[in-house]
């Protein structure tokens, strides 16, 4: 009897969903078994405290895929994006910089520091912009094999190397160094502003256990540069509902295309034979088998936990073992009884109305990561904050709102005590470095949550409580993710694909692992018998 399904996805989290939609829209028979009661992975909402919804854990929108939100229809699905503007940095003494969309706001609010670095901003923006425009492309290919045989890999390589070339000499200079510096050292290339180097900085270090001036991190800079909503470069927005809409118009869009979605599913193993994928055991012991088998869990859970040493390469499964995540992210949400007093004697809420950046000084960022060195969560840590209730009054009573807090650094592994008794103590420390901005925030806390790495680890799926599915540093990206020669989505097991953010082009809520990984599984099982394509 043939199998029931062509492919079997593996996690029901925002690529998995994207992957499935594509393969169902290729006319293959396709299932998602998702573990937890709900799709979405780490793009919830769910009713922490009653009456608050909470994006529990991924809490804003930019680098969704333009081509999938259009190609999907998610608009038509239900995914409305509320737009954020700008972002908020108060700082000790009850000044702030407030930088908005507003282009004249801005230069005016930069020039109160530094007019030179008021004309350098435009000028920053405009760069990064080019380098994004530039690297965005890549985002919706598969890399190139450069260890593959014959010409096909380093072909496709040298188109890239052509369009390099035919940048301006400028750009390439700024493109190199952006690959090659700490994000520190890049935004202090362009102003003298602290607040405005710290806040900029803190780009390049969200999610990473690397400081503002490790090597490496003016690409996650870049990273987050790369996003946009409706044309807009670096377009920063809320779901109306919460993350979870972003999920659930995927799953609507994957349904539409005849997918079959079961959650409270939870795969336990893939089967495999003559080296090749047959089909999923699940936690019951019962085993469905398929064609193939695309898993959207993250290497170590897909390779290590799934499939085995023992079925995978050693070299391969050695390589694997040292994939880095070492997960530093904690998140705290918190339902208040009325609007903290950030910016002191600022009138009105506009200023709240973008993400608030705990990011007073270059000095500041460097003591939190110092702080995660040493094996403790920082004392005062960099925070990104969103109060989405400001734009979106469905997510708590009248009157009442949520608030988001991304906080950084929380190390997955603490020297002294472990994180089940710790939990408290970071959600304490993240409340009094918030009341050193908003002091009124504290009387007005009616609830919290307080995901650890090891929260987050146990919840998601996410090992060592990594967001990215793996760092973000260069070692790990492009052609080398997961690991050198098996960046094309396909594995060494037949039949077998990787499709979440452990693959190219990594992390966010992106969308373009699964899209990618789609194509080409669509194009392996159009050629059942194909080899292994570069």
């Amino acid at each position: 009897m043939p199998p029931t399904y062509d492919v079997i996805v593996v996690g029901g989290g925002h690529n998995g969903l994207v992957h499935a939609a594509y393969l169902g829209r290729a006319n293959l028979r396709v299932l998602v078994l998702e573990r937890r009661d709900i799709v979405g992975g780490a793009a919830v909402t769910e009713e922490i405290v009653p009456g608050f919804k909470f994006s529990v854990a991924s809490y804003v929108v930019s680098l969704l895929r333009p081509e999938i939100i259009r190609e999907l229809n998610l608009r038509r699905h239900g995914l409305e994006i509320l737009p954020l503007d700008g972002t908020f940095t108060p700082l000790p003494g009850g000044d702030s910089l407030w930088r908005r969309d507003d282009p004249e706001h801005t230069r005016r609010e930069i020039g109160r520091f530094s007019r030179r670095d008021a004309d350098a901003y435009f000028e920053f923006e405009g760069a990064m912009a080019r380098m994004s425009r530039f690297v965005r492309p890549l985002l919706g290919t598969a890399p190139p094999d450069v260890h593959a045989p014959g010409w096909s890999g380093l072909g496709r390589l040298g188109r890239l190397v052509w369009r390099f070339r035919n940048l301006p000499p400028a750009d390439r200079d700024l493109f190199m160094r952006l690959m090659t510096i700490s994000a520190g050292d890049f935004v202090e290339d362009w102003f003298e502003t602290d607040v405005l180097r710290a806040t900029l900085s803190a780009s390049g270090i969200i999610g990473t256990f690397l400081g503002v001036r490790s090597p490496g991190t003016a690409y996650v800079l870049l990273h987050h540069y790369m996003g946009e909503i409706d044309g807009a470069d670096r377009a920063w927005g809320l779901p109306r509902g919460g993350m979870g809409s972003v999920s659930n118009a995927i799953a609507a869009a994957a349904l539409e295309a005849g997918v079959e979605i079961r959650t409270g599913t939870a795969a336990a193993a893939v089967r495999s034979g003559g080296g090749r994928a047959t089909g999923v055991v699940l936690d019951n012991g019962d085993e469905i088998p398929c064609r193939a088998v695309s898993s959207s869990l993250d290497p170590r859970q897909t390779f290590l936990r799934m499939v085995g040493r023992d079925a995978l390469p050693p070299d391969f499964a050695a390589a694997i073992g040292r994939y880095r995540f070492r997960g530093c992210s904690a998140k705290v949400n918190l339902a208040l009884d009325g609007l903290p007093a950030f910016g002191g004697p600022l009138p009105g809420t506009a200023h709240l109305a973008g993400a608030v950046s705990i990011s007073p000084g270059m000095d500041y960022m460097e003591r939190a990561y110092d702080d995660a060195r040493r094996g403790r969560f920082s004392e005062r840590p960099y925070m990104d904050i969103v109060i989405p209730t400001l734009l979106d009054d469905s997510l708590a009573p009248p009157g009442k709102h949520v608030m988001s807090c991304f906080v950084q650094y929380a190390p997955y592994r603490l020297r002294d005590g472990e994180w089940d008794r710790r939990r408290d103590a970071l959600g304490d420390c993240v409340i009094d470095t918030l009341a050193e901005y908003a002091p009124d925030l504290p009387d007005r806390i009616v609830g919290r949550q307080v995901l650890t790495p090891l929260d987050i680890e146990r919840t998601f799926g996410l090992t060592e409580g990594n967001i990215f599915q793996g760092e973000l540093s260069l070692e790990q990206l492009f052609f080398n993710r997961p690991v050198p020669g098996w960046a094309g989505y396909r594995t060494p097991v037949r039949g077998l694909y990787l499709c979440g953010s452990g693959a190219h082009p990594g992390g966010g809520v992106m969308g373009a692992p699964g899209r990618n990984a789609a194509r080409t599984v669509i194009a392996d099982l159009s050629r059942p018998n194909a080899r292994r394509a570069g």
